[in-house]
């Protein structure tokens, strides 16, 4: 059973060909045939001995090479001392090189097709038949009804919004309370073993909701023993000192 053998970027008898002739810069239509043979057999032999099994197309073409290259030294003279007009050796090698660029450069212009078109994503087409086969449907509403459904429309866009605007209060909020722990962390750190009064940690005084936050942040800041609070008495002052963990590297609130 034949197969192709692939070696560097060869893939076939003439595409070594090719490149020998390209490499050596030589004119395609008057080619050095000695010079080519001679690579193209010392191609073939260092792949013999890399134990390469050589397939049978690029023998072939080694005997064609031979073949021309024997009538290229052979007289061209008669008997008489006449010249011999006779086609070129070369001519039909030339042919088969020629007819072999041409399907190759077509064989790359089809691939880049093929890969431009892999990129390409459609949509498949999808059955309107429903929207184009029903007639157009028409309301038939007088204009208080029109302006009772507007006004409907209006309040539940009212309702919307007052919804978004309290998640949105909520999302500050809860961005409030980590820039809180972080405030009191930091005011604690700086001054490592004072005790500070619940009062003390009140950025605004005469915000309820400033205090309240103050207090949640404390009462997550205990839970996680990165404060100690003490309240000796009941409604009596509130002391908050530096906890077991005020000094891991893991304890992080981001602002």
């Amino acid at each position: 059973m034949s197969y192709k053998v692939k070696l560097q970027s060869f893939e076939g008898p003439f595409d070594l060909l090719v490149y020998l002739i390209e490499n050596a810069e030589m004119n395609i239509y008057d080619i050095e045939i000695s010079k080519i043979t001679g690579q193209y057999l010392d191609y073939i032999k260092a792949m013999e001995e890399m134990d390469i099994s050589v397939s049978t197309e690029f023998m072939v073409l080694a005997s064609s090479l031979i073949e021309i290259k024997s009538k290229m030294i052979l007289p061209r003279m008669s008997n008489t001392g006449e010249d011999i007009i006779e086609e070129d050796p070369r001519s039909e090698l030339v042919a088969r090189l020629v007819e072999y660029k041409r399907y190759k450069k077509a064989a790359e212009i089809l691939q880049e097709r093929e890969e431009i078109s892999m990129r390409i994503f459609q949509k498949p087409q999808e059955d309107i038949s429903e929207f184009l086969e029903q007639p157009d449907e028409y309301l038939s509403l007088d204009l208080n009804q029109f302006a009772s459904a507007f006004d409907a429309f209006i309040q539940r866009k009212h309702r919307i919004e007052a919804v978004k605007k309290h998640y949105t209060r909520v999302e500050r909020e809860k961005a409030s309370i980590d820039s809180r722990i972080n405030y009191i962390v930091n005011k604690l750190k700086k001054k490592l073993g004072q005790v500070f009064n619940f009062k003390d940690l009140i950025l605004d005084k005469h915000s309820k909701y400033d205090v309240v936050i103050t207090f949640i942040s404390l009462l997550e800041m205990a839970k996680e023993r990165v404060v100690k609070v003490k309240q000796e008495s009941t409604y009596g002052s509130i002391q908050v000192g530096p906890g077991e963990r005020i000094d891991e590297g893991d304890i992080k609130y981001e602002q």
